[in-house]
């Protein structure tokens, strides 16, 4: 681990010296000013570097509360907290004090995994810059590590201090031209569908959005349809055509379309059953997954997703990259995004750079097609994903677990909506198991929070009461003008008081009555 000399804070703002370096054997540790921060490199020309450690100092006053981001998707688990110098804060975090609020990042795409530790006295970004669990082998190659970012809001409030640091680390977010919503039937069929079944879900969300004064919804077909499906895994390729129940990928995308919906489908690209891809397109300890590293892994990858934008689906979303890759999920990450002990194949990149470049291949493969990722790495994905799946599941079968992770990840990750990429909260399972009541509240809040609203609904199973609310909510975010800002997020990871646009709601989350109340209006 290199560990430069401090690096001091002046009004937050570091402080470095023209050209200055940090030197130790072969290696080279350098950095250069920027409009917010500065940008750090890193050359070495022999020896294996796995991480850079970069210490900033900057005195935090007792009563400090910090916000910090997630690697991946979250997990019910985000929320401002007091001073805890153990803490990992992937990516960045923001910092709150007496009306005051600094953020401290780096900017999106970069080439390491970028972690933040704060305590009383200072700043601390590590920086691992691995392939795989093994450092990465540069060669005598001058790597941009990444871009160190800083700010201090005064004169706003955190949610809108956040919203502008966002767009400070990410300056070049693609978005989709026109609202992403509808359907989704993953949290009723839960894998076990059929051409039919889903053509009937698209006529259903059709209707849902006869009013809808804007797009047309989208009919996402999602994990079942691949050719080795297996009722009991999400499991993987060859992406090549459907099974025995999706007999026919072309005519699917265009039946969905002649039901009024557009049409948009899940895959999981870098997992695979096929045995006749070559052994060095895989990764030697995880034989079923595919090494992005490999030049013809990414060719490979470009026509899988070529190939299904040619059959019509104009949205598609890739899952699970970021567990097969470094076999952990979000949660189980600290600074070390994986402790399995393995390289990729071309050791002369970072593991960062080798996910940005699948990410790059995924959006030219898909050839203008909406990409909506999940299971994703967020921060590596801005501008090359229209949207990201920002929180772990939520239910068709416990309401507990939409409140834990639908609510908790629209809250704290809003501020990266339209910054970073649309962000998609994740879908209502309107499904008998769960009380409409509740999700009644959960459709309300994402529909008019100006973000992608899905549903998972079975034909014919709603009640004229709530097939009205449905309708309501989806054609309210056919639009997605609205905006949304949660109030009590310092005080509770399920923030229940928002404002939606100039009013002031408060959700009940927890009992069995589960009505809104909407008698707050704020000029």
């Amino acid at each position: 681990m290199i560990e430069p000399e401090r690096l001091a804070f002046s009004n937050i703002k570091p402080q470095v010296p023209e050209n200055g370096a940090v030197k130790l054997d072969d290696i080279t540790v350098s950095f250069e000013k920027t409009a917010h921060g500065c940008a750090v490199y890193l050359t070495a020309q022999k020896t294996p570097v796995s991480f850079v450690r970069l210490r900033f100092c900057v005195p935090f006053p007792t009563g400090t509360r910090f916000l910090g981001d997630a690697w991946e998707r979250s997990y019910g688990d985000l929320s401002w907290q007091g001073m805890n110098a153990s803490r990992i804060m992937p990516w960045y975090c923001l910092s709150h004090h007496e009306g005051q609020t600094a953020g401290y990042g780096v900017c999106v795409r970069p080439n390491a995994f970028v972690s933040v530790q704060t305590d009383s006295y200072g700043v601390t970004f590590i920086a691992d810059v691995r392939n795989g669990s093994h450092g990465v082998l540069l060669g005598g190659r001058t790597l941009k590590v990444c871009e160190i970012v800083s700010e201090v809001y005064a004169d706003c409030s955190a949610f809108e201090a956040a919203k502008q640091f966002c767009r400070i680390m990410c300056t070049d977010p693609i978005l989709p031209n026109e609202p992403i919503y509808g359907g989704n039937n993953w949290y009723y069929a839960y894998g076990m569908s059929s051409h039919e079944e889903i053509v009937n879900d698209a006529a259903y969300i059709s209707a849902l959005c006869e009013n809808a004064e804007g797009v047309r919804p989208y009919m996402v077909v999602d994990d079942g349809w691949q050719f080795a499906h297996d009722v009991t895994t999400c499991n993987g390729g060859p992406w090549h055509k459907g099974n025995e129940k999706f007999p026919h990928m072309k005519a699917l995308a265009d039946d969905i379309k002649a039901q009024g919906c557009r049409a948009g489908i899940w895959l999981r690209p870098l997992n695979t059953t096929d045995e006749s891809l070559p052994a060095h397109w895989r990764l030697a300890h995880r034989h079923e997954v595919l090494d992005p590293s490999v030049p013809e892994v990414l060719d490979y990858i470009k026509e899988t997703f070529a190939r299904i934008a040619g059959w019509g689906f104009t949205l598609i979303k890739h899952d699970f990259s970021t567990f097969d890759l470094f076999g952990r999920w979000g949660k189980e990450m600290d600074y070390r995004v994986t402790e399995d002990d393995f390289t990729f194949a071309d050791r002369s990149k970072t593991s960062a750079e080798i996910v940005v470049g699948f990410y790059k291949a995924v959006l030219e493969g898909a050839s203008g097609a909406y990409i909506l990722g999940c299971n994703c790495i967020g921060h590596l994905g801005a501008g090359l994903m229209h949207a990201q799946r920002i929180g772990d599941d939520t239910s068709g079968l416990y309401w507990e677990r939409t409140r834990q992770m639908g609510v908790n990840t629209l809250a704290f990750r809003l501020p990266q909506h339209r910054a970073f990429f649309d962000i998609d909260a994740d879908c209502a399972g309107l499904t008998a198991k769960v009380d409409f009541a509740k999700n009644r509240q959960w459709l309300n809040l994402v529909a008019k929070s100006g973000t992608p609203l899905f549903v998972s609904v079975k034909p014919g199973t709603l009640s004229e009461e709530e097939y009205r609310v449905t309708a309501e909510a989806l054609c309210q975010n056919s639009v997605q003008t609205d905006t949304c800002e949660p109030l009590d997020w310092f005080d509770t990871v399920t923030p229940a008081h928002w404002r939606i646009n100039r009013e002031e709601v408060t959700f009940d989350w927890y009992t069995d009555d589960g009505k809104e109340n909407f008698g707050y209006h704020v000029e």
